[in-house]
């Protein structure tokens, strides 16, 4: 070992030189590669023989150093945490948000329908019997959003919401999966509707669920965006392959379920916190209207100011891999 060491020390040496430098050379640039490869052989020879060897450790603070030259170091992570919220995610927003707004229309009018359905059904007695349909509106209801802790019941309506808009996006490339869970969600919605109104408590419904359902609603119409891109990706690939396509929009819209996380988080504060308690009708819908507000404002300035600037929301060349080119 002290032979080895006495024939490469000044090698070593040369190597410590240069990774310490601010800057190098073209050549300097060279010769700290070529140092660099051999003085790896060399430290792994070193840990094969004698592990615990006290040049393993000093051989390892020059060649990390001469590493971060090479390589470069990775992006301070408050520069790409600010990137990725002022502008991949807004902009990954900004380009469903015509689908975000057609799906919500749909969602509206189902609900609507089977509301007025729900009123209007001259056998609803078959659907809930009048004793539940009192329970139901005269407590129910409002108990539901304040029978449990805030902090326990706001973590419970985040993750589920979470997983149900995780679910849109992940299975969004069948096609069908989507409308079903906006049909089902608008059906039981409408449904619910129509019992408060026929009980006479129309007022109490919409006083409880707009705090929080108009962000929360729109975050899944916002899921659903993100997951019918991914499916017709598949359909109409363009010239891509149907593989590429999707993999690409994929790349894009996945920053959505992320970004959905937060954004669900937030309504789910309002729906724990907001929604049953004691402040006026008039400022629990308005806090509501807010983050709504809030969200749209953030997608249409920041994402539009993105999406000019040319961000696509896609990784980066490295990250996303080798591209393959089509005429």
């Amino acid at each position: 070992m002290d032979a080895f060491i006495a024939v490469h020390q000044h090698e070593w040496d040369r190597l410590a030189k240069l990774a310490s430098r601010r800057s190098l050379s073209a050549g300097e640039a060279d010769e700290m590669l070529r140092l660099y490869e051999r003085t790896s052989t060399h430290l792994s020879m070193i840990r094969a023989a004698e592990p615990d060897s006290p040049v393993v450790a000093s051989l390892s603070a020059p060649l990390g150093r001469a590493r971060a030259h090479l390589t470069g170091t990775g992006e301070n992570v408050f520069v790409s945490s600010a990137y990725f919220f002022t502008q991949t995610l807004p902009v990954a927003f900004y380009r469903i948000r015509w689908l975000t707004v057609i799906l919500g229309a749909a969602f509206i009018a189902v609900t609507l329908a089977f509301a007025l359905w729900t009123i209007h059904h001259p056998q609803i007695d078959l659907l809930m019997p009048e004793e539940a349909r009192q329970s139901y509106a005269g407590t129910e209801f409002v108990n539901y959003y304040s029978e449990h802790p805030n902090s326990s019941f706001a973590a419970q309506v985040w993750t589920n919401n979470a997983w149900i808009a995780a679910q849109e996006v992940a299975f969004g490339v069948t096609g069908v999966f989507v409308p079903f869970v906006l049909f089902v969600n608008a059906q039981g919605l409408g449904v619910a509707a129509g019992v408060m109104a026929e009980q006479g408590e129309a007022a109490t419904f919409w006083l409880y669920i707009l705090p929080h359902g108009l962000m929360e609603i729109t975050a899944i119409f916002i899921a659903g965006a993100a997951g019918l891109r991914i499916f017709w990706a598949w359909v109409a690939p363009g010239q891509m392959r149907r593989s590429a396509a999707l993999a690409a929009e994929g790349r894009r819209l996945i920053t959505v379920a992320f970004g959905l996380v937060l954004v669900l988080l937030i309504s789910g504060v309002v729906e724990g916190f907001v929604t049953p308690s004691d402040l006026p009708h008039w400022l629990r819908i308005g806090i509501g209207a807010a983050v709504l507000a809030g969200y749209w404002v953030y997608t249409l300035v920041l994402g539009g100011r993105a999406h000019r600037a040319g961000v696509t929301g896609d990784l980066g060349k490295y990250d996303a891999g080798a591209v393959e080119l089509t005429a």
